[in-house]
């Protein structure tokens, strides 16, 4: 792998959410809108825990996760 390549697949894990990025200050969120857009495709989806609002799929907080801008839905649904 070059060098190139390298950094570029490092730079795209970096966009990728975490879950300490909840106490991160410099966390970007989406807005209340796309959020809640989000979350109703959760709310349909066969992979939601309805119970804890869990992703089965990555066993993320759905309610959470669905608010960072840097979050993607593990089955691409978002």
């Amino acid at each position: 792998m070059s060098w190139k390549d390298f950094k570029k697949n490092n730079i795209e894990k970096a966009k990728v959410a975490r879950p300490w990025d909840l106490i991160n200050p410099d966390t970007v969120y989406v807005s209340e809108e796309k959020a809640k857009e989000r979350f109703d495709i959760c709310l349909s989806c066969p992979s939601l825990i309805q119970l804890t609002k869990q992703c089965k799929k990555c066993g993320c907080f759905m309610s959470v996760k669905s608010k960072m801008e840097t979050a993607k839905c593990p089955i691409g649904k978002w």
